[in-house]
């Protein structure tokens, strides 16, 4: 009796001792959690190069911008060098606990200067560009307007897809499901043939 009482009372300040120095231990992963590359869950405002995966895993190019303005660029894909970070949130009137989820709606935002022009934001949206026969990823977005999704792209572990979500634009004359993105023309642009990414984190500017 005296080694069963030893040995729950063992196991119980284990428990407590695992929960207080290593809180994360002893909880279950979010499956539905978007991982970076480092293998940590993907979390609202922290900074983001978003690479695009190739055949063999590596990432050579990365998301950037046609100016480093910003005002109204078109998202493009660029070499990793000239890649530009990205924070995420959650539209106005969504709940957010800090974690980015697959299949949840999302703002996306150059980590970047606000353009000086008067209205015009950082964040993603989507646009006609006659000039390309179709719409392209550009900024100037506007909060709660612009919804984009993170999913899971088949044929790889932690490889993700971005899908542009409309609400009530021209897109939606036949169907307001999501749009896969992908590279046309080296723009970031609705496609049938949506290509890989990964999110690799961005130290931190202090550091």
């Amino acid at each position: 009796m005296k080694i069963t009482k030893f040995v729950v009372l063992s196991f119980l300040f284990f428990a407590f001792t695992a929960t207080s120095i290593f809180p994360h231990a002893v909880h279950a992963e979010d499956p539905e959690a978007v991982i970076d590359v480092n293998g940590n869950e993907v979390t609202a405002d922290a900074r983001y190069f978003i690479g695009a995966a190739s055949d063999d895993n590596t990432t050579t190019l990365a998301v950037s911008a046609t100016s480093r303005i910003i005002c109204n660029s078109d998202v493009i894909l660029s070499s990793m060098s000239n890649g530009l970070p990205v924070t995420f949130s959650s539209p106005v009137g969504e709940s957010n606990d800090g974690v980015i989820r697959e299949d949840s709606y999302l703002n996306v935002n150059f980590d970047a200067a606000t353009c000086r022009m008067a209205g015009v934001s950082t964040m993603w949206k989507m646009e006609l560009r006659p000039t390309m026969r179709g719409f392209v990823v550009t900024t100037g977005g506007v909060n709660g307007l612009n919804r984009f999704k993170i999913t899971k792209y088949e044929g790889g572990n932690n490889l993700y897809q971005l899908s542009y979500c409309p609400i009530s634009d021209p897109m939606c004359e036949c169907s307001c499901a999501c749009v896969p993105l992908g590279n046309v023309v080296d723009r970031l642009a609705p496609s049938t043939i949506p290509f890989p990414v990964v999110f690799e984190p961005v130290a931190d500017k202090s550091s």
